[in-house]
């Protein structure tokens, strides 16, 4: 019988949906790009215009015509970092408390992200 391997949860992803990241490694290395959608539990993130996959789709009232669709899969996260804007380089987010809550703020330059 097979056992579901469960991951531990409430790992610290330091990149959230929205961000702009910068890919390290594989086909797509250099490309900067926005992140669609962050998968904390499997530590997965979703970049646009990066890691293209064919989905084979079945004919739904929406897409009648079915067939294959070529959209954006996911990457590991250990394949991005944090691309800060203002600098123009790679960071890291570091997260700083100030009274109650915690504020994401760049390492190198320390503003707010």
């Amino acid at each position: 019988m097979l056992k579901k391997i469960d991951k531990k949860v409430g790992n610290k992803m330091r990149i959230k949906k929205g961000d702009t990241v910068v890919v390290l490694s594989g086909k797509y290395k250099g490309v900067k790009g926005k992140v669609l959608k962050a998968f904390p539990k499997t530590e997965r993130v979703i970049v646009e215009k990066v890691n293209f996959v064919k989905k084979h789709t079945r004919p739904t009232q929406q897409n009648p015509q079915g067939g294959i669709v070529e959209r954006e899969g996911s990457i590991h996260v250990s394949n991005v970092k944090l691309f800060n804007d203002k600098i123009g380089q790679v960071t890291k987010a570091v997260y700083k408390v100030v009274g109650d809550s915690r504020i994401r703020t760049c390492k190198k330059t320390g503003d707010e992200i």
